[in-house]
């Protein structure tokens, strides 16, 4: 399980360090795509291969169903960590993310996202109401 929040940032290469205590779940090799709210989602191997069987099962007929399995699969790439736990960022996933320097790479549970500094910053300001949708949770199961 990932959890935790780590800043860092780009080196002049595009690459980034992944943080420690989410290298051995992650892995040397795992799946780097665009995420959902402006960030990039990394996922193990095995995570990623169960979520490509969920989306396989997704009706080809539905309009939605084909634009979000678009969505991941157009984005993703997998990624290999070099001996200093090193790995490069496609230009095109930085771009998407707005990602420029400084990264926070947050753990959520099955899933690393990883933030460029100033929009995860926006995000956490943005007011979101948590005890509504902590509501709204409950209605889910939660």
């Amino acid at each position: 399980m990932f959890i935790g929040e780590y800043e860092h940032a780009l080196d002049s290469k595009n690459r980034i360090i992944v943080p420690s205590k989410f290298r051995e779940e992650l892995g040397n090799k795992f799946i780097l795509t665009k995420g959902l709210d402006g960030c990039l989602y990394a996922y193990p191997l095995n995570e990623w291969q169960s979520l490509e069987e969920k989306l396989k099962k997704l009706p080809l007929t539905n309009k939605n169903a084909r634009a979000f399995v678009r969505f991941f699969f157009s984005g993703a790439n997998e990624m290999e960590l070099d001996k200093q736990s090193r790995t490069l960022i496609p230009q095109s996933l930085l771009e998407y993310a707005a990602i420029k320097k400084e990264i926070v790479s947050i753990g959520v549970s099955n899933r690393v996202e990883i933030w460029s500094k100033e929009n995860w910053e926006e995000y956490n300001n943005s007011n979101i109401d948590f005890d509504d949708i902590a509501e709204q949770m409950s209605e889910l199961g939660i």
